[in-house]
Formats: C-alpha cells, sequence, structure tokens
C-alpha cells in the first residue's frame, strides 16, 4: 500500500513538473543570439528579482534592447508568458524579460522599484551585454504599461531607486505603453489598484506619486501609445489623457486606437496594424 501510494505522489509531481515544464512556450531567437534565463537583477527582503536576457554578443557594435515588462493588475502575472520578440530580433534589439514583486509580496511602490532596478541592471552590465543604453525601449501592456511608463517617465528622478544604485543619468529612448494605466486618482476603488495601493490608497500625494501622468515634462522621452476604445479593464480615456498631456509638453508621441477593441485581445489584423504603426515610430526615432 506504502509503495503503491509513493508511485501514485511521485507520478503526480512528475506531472505537475511536466505540465509547469510545457506550459508556457519558450522564447524563439536568432542563432546569433544567446540566451540568460533567471538572470537575478536584484534581491529584496529574500525575493530574487530575475529577468531573461536575449542578447546579440556577437554584434559588431553595442545593440538596441526593448525591457519588457508584463501585466496582470499588480497581483498576478509571469514573465515566461510574454514570448512575441520576432519583430524586435528581426530589426536587431536584445530583450530583456521582466518580472517583479506582486502585490501579494509587497504593494505599491514596490513594482516601480523592481522595474527601475531591471533597468539599471541593463546600465550597468551594459558593456558584458553589449547594449547601446542610447537606444532602451521600455514596453508593456495593462499593469505592465504603467510600470514601463514609471520606469521611463522617472529618468533621472530616482526617489524610487533605494534598492538598486546608479550615479550616470538614466534616459530611455522611448516607451511603449500597451493600454497601460496612467493615473491612479479616479481609479483607487478599482479592486486590482486599490488592492496594489495598499495603506495608500486615499493619500492623493502617494497616489500620484505612483501615477505617470504626473511626470509629463518638456523632457519626457517619446511615448508610443495603442488603446482599445471599448477596453472594460482599463478606460480608454487613461490613454488619452496621457495622450494630450504629451502634447501639451510638446513630446514625440503618437497614439493608436483600435475601433471597438477590449483589453489587448486584438484581432490579427489590429495585432498587424500595431506592430506596423509602432515600428513606424520607433524609425523615425532612429531606433530601427
Amino acid at each position: 500500500m506504502k509503495k503503491l501510494v509513493f508511485l501514485i505522489l511521485t507520478s503526480i509531481s512528475l506531472s505537475s513538473e511536466i505540465f509547469s515544464q510545457e506550459a508556457y512556450k519558450p522564447v524563439s531567437f536568432p542563432k546569433d543570439y544567446q540566451a540568460q534565463i533567471d538572470v537575478i537583477y536584484t534581491k529584496i527582503n529574500g525575493w530574487d528579482g530575475r529577468m531573461d536576457l536575449y542578447t546579440n554578443p556577437k554584434s559588431e557594435t553595442p545593440t538596441p534592447i526593448v525591457i519588457n515588462i508584463h501585466g496582470g493588475g499588480w497581483n498576478h502575472g509571469v514573465k515566461e508568458t510574454q514570448t512575441g520578440y520576432g519583430s524586435f530580433f528581426k530589426n536587431g534589439f536584445a530583450v530583456a524579460n521582466v518580472e517583479y514583486r506582486l502585490v501579494d509580496v509587497a504593494p505599491a511602490p514596490a513594482a516601480i522599484e523592481d522595474v527601475r532596478c531591471a533597468l539599471i541592471y541593463i546600465y550597468t552590465h551594459s558593456k558584458e551585454l553589449n547594449i547601446d543604453t542610447n537606444k532602451i525601449v521600455v514596453m508593456g501592456g495593462s499593469s505592465g504599461g504603467h510600470l514601463a511608463l514609471m520606469a521611463g517617465l522617472l529618468g533621472n528622478d530616482k526617489k524610487f531607486d533605494n534598492n538598486c544604485k546608479y550615479d550616470g543619468e538614466i534616459k530611455v529612448a522611448a516607451i511603449i505603453d500597451k493600454y497601460g494605466v496612467t493615473d491612479l486618482v479616479p481609479l483607487n476603488k478599482w479592486g486590482s489598484a486599490k488592492r496594489w495601493l495598499g495603506k495608500g490608497v486615499g493619500n492623493q500625494q502617494f497616489t500620484e506619486s505612483v501615477s505617470p501622468l504626473y511626470y509629463v515634462t518638456k523632457n519626457s522621452p517619446p511615448i508610443y501609445i495603442v488603446h482599445g476604445d471599448a477596453d472594460p479593464t482599463v478606460p480608454y480615456e487613461q490613454s488619452v489623457a496621457l495622450y494630450e498631456k504629451l502634447k501639451t509638453n510638446g513630446v514625440k508621441t503618437k497614439m493608436l486606437t483600435i475601433k471597438g477593441g477590449v483589453h489587448g485581445k486584438f484581432t490579427k489584423e489590429e495585432s498587424s496594424k500595431f506592430s506596423q504603426d509602432m515600428w513606424s515610430f520607433l524609425n523615425e526615432l532612429g531606433l530601427k
């Protein structure tokens, strides 16, 4: 009987391991690239911040890089769900696929601190990774879009950089914001936002400090925005507000509205339109 139970438990364990290994499609990358999986970019209170790096060490000149941040309402999601980097590889980009502390580990501003640490890691390891720090693009969708915006819009403001130090100037070349949260003030009663804000809920000053909209200045980096106007999760108006403020401040920006589009579940045709439009924007910046 004990032997039977052992065999059953072993079978369950092996099945779980196999399922875990097959749950996410691996990233397909060019043969001249190399992959470094689960690189630890920071350690905080027993938590290891990990990123997957896909770089081209054979490139004769340092390459541009896109830092990708997954979504999930700051409360779920894993970096392994992010796999579609083909167009970035085709255009000579390296890729950093980043995870961060979710709310069950630590509430706001922990996730912002982490993505800033990831950005700083790229700066401090740029030579060994063969990265051109003048061509760093930060990208994310939904809450990942919010974090991408925060990482880039903070620029040389290092208020959230207590866990990772960098003495040089921090400035990204562009931000790709896919239907991201831009202003948490009107959303502080929204479940995911309320939970992530934690004790900061209702504190106007704190909520603004973790909202990208309040960091826009004339010196902000170029920002590309895509959002469906029928998004039931993150209000379309969030992107409109960011777009209008960027234009008011004279920041180079472009916004693609997906008519009838919901929360990131774009059709093949809509996704193709977004990709073409985004690359046109990056090409104008000399990043393609």
